[in-house]
């Protein structure tokens, strides 16, 4: 299968994705990295060994731009609008439900600090894990 810079993910690719993302290690790895090459460089080589032939970085853009789409869904429909969809959805909720948010709070001297949160979470879905 070629695929080239320029060529749109298939099904089948994505699926792949999803599937090396959901991997509880990537997902540790992705979650607290910013400089994540390295993670991405062994996504792309998984993805070779499931036939799926995309560099690095066609594998992190995939990756920023399904994780947007699914924020943006995700809003939508916590904010009442549950026409938005996205083919991944589900898949792509049960990778990133757990994955703490980093939330700016307001502090008195008017700066601003990161705390995290999680998504999601309830005594039900915590147990889970």
């Amino acid at each position: 299968m070629e695929s080239g810079a320029g060529k749109h993910w298939t099904e089948e690719e994505v699926k792949a994705l999803l599937s090396v993302w959901s991997e509880k290690n990537i997902r540790k790895q992705l979650h607290g990295t910013l400089r994540n090459k390295g993670i991405f460089i062994y996504i792309a080589k998984r993805l070779q060994e499931l036939g799926v032939c995309r560099d690095w970085k066609q594998c992190r853009a995939k990756y920023k731009n399904l994780k947007y789409e699914y924020r943006t869904v995700k809003y939508a429909h916590n904010s009442g609008d549950v026409t938005k969809t996205m083919k991944f959805f589900h898949d792509l909720d049960a990778i990133l439900r757990y994955e703490p948010v980093t939330q700016l709070a307001a502090e008195e001297n008017g700066r601003c600090s990161a705390t995290e949160t999680q998504l999601n979470t309830s005594p039900t879905t915590d147990s889970k894990q």
